[in-house]
């Protein structure tokens, strides 16, 4: 959710980087903010494409966010091999939950998940 997502990426860890955060929080955050950034490029390129690719896109997003995310609030190797899996699993069903139900992802027919929509308001054309 939104709180999840701002306590993983807003809060301020000082210049130390200890692994304090567990792998279900980046996990979290990172699936939220892996949804968002690919709502946002799909919505933007307005193409309709299957369900596995989008699965694909999310979780490889999802990991990408757990590493940037290791990177700056710091997490060892074992948490972030977690956090990686745990995000692509949780991104992938953030994603079948939403758009599950249809053929496939069609940004010109479909809304956003109703989350995304309140966590970012109007921000970036939503």
């Amino acid at each position: 959710s939104s709180n999840l997502d701002d306590r993983v990426y807003n809060q301020d860890q000082g210049d130390e980087h200890e692994g304090r955060f567990s792998h279900e929080l980046l996990a979290g955050g990172a699936a939220f903010g892996a949804m968002k950034l690919f709502e946002d490029e799909q919505r933007r390129e307005g193409k309709q494409i299957n369900h596995a690719f989008a699965k694909e896109l999310i979780a490889g997003i999802a990991g990408g966010e757990v590493d940037k995310l290791c990177e700056t609030k710091g997490a060892d190797y074992i948490d972030r091999e977690r956090a990686k899996h745990e995000a692509r699993r949780r991104a992938e069903d953030m994603y079948g939950q939403h758009y599950g139900q249809y053929d496939e992802y069609n940004p010109n027919y479909q809304e956003p998940p109703r989350h995304l929509r309140e966590s970012f308001n109007d921000r970036q054309g939503w």
